[in-house]
């Protein structure tokens, strides 16, 4: 159940979901989440492509690879979610716990399929948490079966792999389905300082 508190959502896309959840103060790209002075909890969705499985391949901003470490801090500072793909290299450069452990700040990690909240790929992300228990994390909904799309790999990958699923359009790759924001605001309102 989604309370008032508000949530501060860092890094989010120009169109995000965010802006239509009550109680959610969006970062975006035209709002630099560096100048966000809060103290509220935080769902931080720092530019990824820096710290991906295919980075080799990236071209991020100069600046952008450093956006995910400023997330880490203000999580750990305010309590909250921060969300990055399943294979994410931040977990290495900045010490945050394998799953099954808590760090020093009480933080923990969950991966977790965004096709369970309606992504139309599998879509697997982790998520690192401070501020709750695991056991405070709202319902997480399983469904069963598979995602109707890929998220998209190279022709030589889906023929090894006997995919044949359509590949997901580069722009809704990284869009967060409803279902999922609305759930990590929860999972955000239950962190604490």
């Amino acid at each position: 159940m989604i309370t008032n508190q508000e949530v501060a959502v860092l890094f989010a896309r120009a169109d995000s979901i965010y802006k239509s959840i009550p109680g959610c103060d969006v970062w975006d790209i035209d709002r630099d989440a560096r100048g966000w002075r809060g103290t509220c909890p935080v769902v931080a969705h720092p530019p990824c492509r820096a710290w991906g499985c295919l980075s080799h391949m990236a071209k991020p901003r100069p600046d952008e690879k450093a956006l995910a470490l400023y997330s880490v801090n203000q999580i750990r500072i305010n309590g909250g979610v921060l969300e990055h793909p399943a294979g994410s290299k931040l977990w290495k450069e900045a010490g945050l716990p394998a799953l099954g452990e808590t760090d020093a700040w009480g933080g923990f990690t969950m991966i977790l399929p965004q096709f369970w909240f309606g992504h139309l790929a599998d879509k697997a992300t982790r998520l690192y948490v401070c501020g709750c228990s695991p056991a405070d994390a709202p319902p997480v909904p399983i469904v069963l079966g598979e995602a109707p799309r890929t998220m998209g790999s190279t022709r030589r990958h889906k023929v090894l792999a006997g995919i044949q699923k359509p590949e997901l359009l580069k722009k809704d790759r990284e869009k967060t389905p409803e279902a999922f924001a609305i759930w990590l605001v929860e999972l955000a309102r239950k962190c604490r300082r």
